[in-house]
């Protein structure tokens, strides 16, 4: 029904700058809530930042002032800009949309119903 494809991942010095985009296909009507997630190896799914049409932003504590998550309805594309990047934000991260419903929290894993595949962020120092 919709599908996610996750883009703009890479290889950045810490300190550095990347920003990734999610351009989504298919039936998009009724998306209300879309998120970015990180998951680290070893480590569980974390969401990172979520938009909510009523609702707004929220990120998580580690990336507050860093990142910032935003939306272009036009394009069908979700992004999240990432400054000062550390090596503890290297991770595959992935954006996720939520069809047919509103969220109660844009960075629950569960709210969402369709997911991209993932793109690979990898911050050195």
């Amino acid at each position: 029904q919709v599908q996610l494809v996750e883009s703009g991942g890479g290889s950045v010095q810490a300190g550095g700058s990347l920003t990734l985009a999610c351009v989504a296909s298919g039936y998009t009507y009724s998306t209300y809530c879309r998120g970015w997630f990180r998951q680290a190896p070893g480590k569980e799914r974390e969401g990172v930042a979520g938009i909510d049409n009523d609702r707004g932003t929220m990120y998580a504590d580690s990336v507050k002032g860093r990142f910032t998550i935003s939306r272009d309805n036009a394009k069908n594309t979700l992004y999240l800009q990432m400054n000062s990047l550390k090596p503890e934000d290297s991770a595959m991260y992935y954006c996720a949309v939520k069809v047919g419903g509103y969220c109660d929290d844009s960075l629950d894993q569960a709210e969402y119903n369709f997911w991209g595949q993932g793109t690979q962020v990898t911050v050195s120092s």
